[in-house]
């Protein structure tokens, strides 16, 4: 991703901060409140996706997704690591497309696009083992 190589750590950072806001409001929206991150178990790919590992108020861990795709969650219990939420997520997409493409409703039929487009590509990067190496 060439962005990246462009931004400056602290744009980096930055773009991390804002990522995490993101992520705990959208789990705020779906009526859970993040009580802390399990830092160590996120991952980043900067600038397109962070995948965020959060416990709520109610004791649960949630598996949270965003960045330039959708934002989604998902019991942690779906997934072992961060690479297999993306996957999960990934998978799951597709899932909602084919339903929203069987509604032969247009507006549904957009987003269900958009869903695939960016599960497809989600399903690549999680393909590529150098991307989730963790590096010392």
């Amino acid at each position: 991703m060439a962005q990246e190589q462009k931004m400056t750590v602290e744009q980096q950072q930055q773009w991390i901060r804002e990522q995490y806001q993101i992520a705990t409001k959208y789990l705020a929206t779906q009526g859970l409140v993040t009580n802390s991150v399990s830092a160590e178990e996120s991952r980043y790919l900067i600038p397109f996706m962070s995948v965020w590992k959060l416990k709520a108020l109610d004791g649960n861990y949630y598996w949270v997704i965003c960045g330039d795709l959708p934002s989604d969650y998902n019991a942690v219990n779906v997934a072992g690591s961060a690479r297999d939420a993306a996957r999960h997520f990934s998978l799951k997409w597709q899932m909602q497309a084919e339903v929203l493409l069987q509604t032969g409703e247009k507006e549904q039929e957009k987003f269900a696009q958009v869903l695939i487009s960016k599960a497809e590509v989600l399903y690549d990067l999680v393909a590529q083992d150098n991307l989730w190496e963790i590096k010392a």
